[in-house]
């Protein structure tokens, strides 16, 4: 029986500009951010990868660059597969106002290329190898890991919004040709210390 295990990792902390909540895309990662990569690194150090993927955005690549350093003879691809995109066109009638706010900030194109992007990265990863087993590491983003993670619970399309990640937090969801996918973690940060947890949530989400 064939399976996969795809380890799922959020970029580490971005490096946004003082006073600002901002995403540059062309911004790589804070001191803590490296940091946070770093850790996460170590925490992988040893799993016999068959790949490491990341997006293209410079906070991802160099998460994933960074991770890598404890992944000696892994391989690793730059992939829009696992860009920051909208996974899902969500309808915002009835949704809270900040969703819908959320949602109201993406253009007529982004809401077909980020579903198109979405829906072949689940193709690509959320699935078993053809024979055997793998183990698969996607650097990526919170939407995407919110659409697989819901994807994984067959949940209803819009449940990917509200499901918020920790910068470098890990997920892990296993897929077999022998039944539905199974979660193995879910937003797992214990190979970072507090002062490095929660970074990327909310501000009222951190505890």
């Amino acid at each position: 029986m064939a399976s996969r295990l795809l380890f799922l990792a959020r970029h580490g902390e971005q490096d946004r500009p003082a006073g600002t909540t901002d995403d540059p895309p062309e911004v790589g990662l804070s001191a803590r951010g490296r940091r946070q990569a770093a850790l996460l690194g170590e925490r992988l150090a040893g799993v016999p990868f068959a790949a490491v993927h990341h997006g293209p955005l410079p906070r991802a690549a160099e998460t994933a660059g960074l991770v890598a350093r404890s992944l000696p003879g892994v391989p690793v691809y730059a992939t829009e597969l696992a860009g920051d995109h909208l996974p899902h066109d969500t309808d915002p009638a009835g949704l809270p106002s900040a969703y819908a706010r959320l949602l109201a900030g993406f253009s007529a194109s982004e809401r077909v290329d980020g579903p198109r992007l979405t829906a072949a990265a689940v193709t690509r990863f959320a699935a078993p190898p053809a024979d055997g087993d793998d183990r698969v590491l996607v650097v990526t983003h919170t939407f995407l890991i919110a659409w697989l993670v819901r994807h994984a619970l067959d949940a209803p399309p819009g449940r990917w919004l509200g499901l918020s990640h920790h910068n470098a937090g890990l997920t892990v969801i296993r897929y077999s040709d022998g039944g539905p996918p199974n979660l193995i973690a879910v937003n797992d940060v214990a190979h970072l210390p507090p002062e490095l947890r929660g970074t990327g949530l909310p501000p009222d989400y951190r505890f």
